[in-house]
């Protein structure tokens, strides 16, 4: 993701297969997230309910990199 990539909160909604998850943001849109490389161990953890700091392109909205986990519940 280039320059034009901007970062929001969100909560994880669900778990998905593949190392994917779905996220919910604040305003209600849901996206697909997904960690890149070698992050993928860091946040094997993640889990309903917790916040992620994503990373998005306003070119495809409906996926997002996960940054940051930045709360767990």
């Amino acid at each position: 993701m280039g320059e034009d990539a901007f970062r929001v909160d969100g909560r994880v909604t669900q778990v998905l297969p593949n190392g994917t998850w779905q996220a919910e943001l604040k305003n209600g849109h849901r996206l697909t997230a997904f960690v890149a490389g070698r992050d993928k161990k860091i946040f094997a953890g993640t889990k309903a309910g917790d916040v992620v700091k994503l990373q998005l392109t306003p070119y495809d909205l409906s996926v997002g990199r996960i940054l940051v986990e930045t709360k767990k519940i």
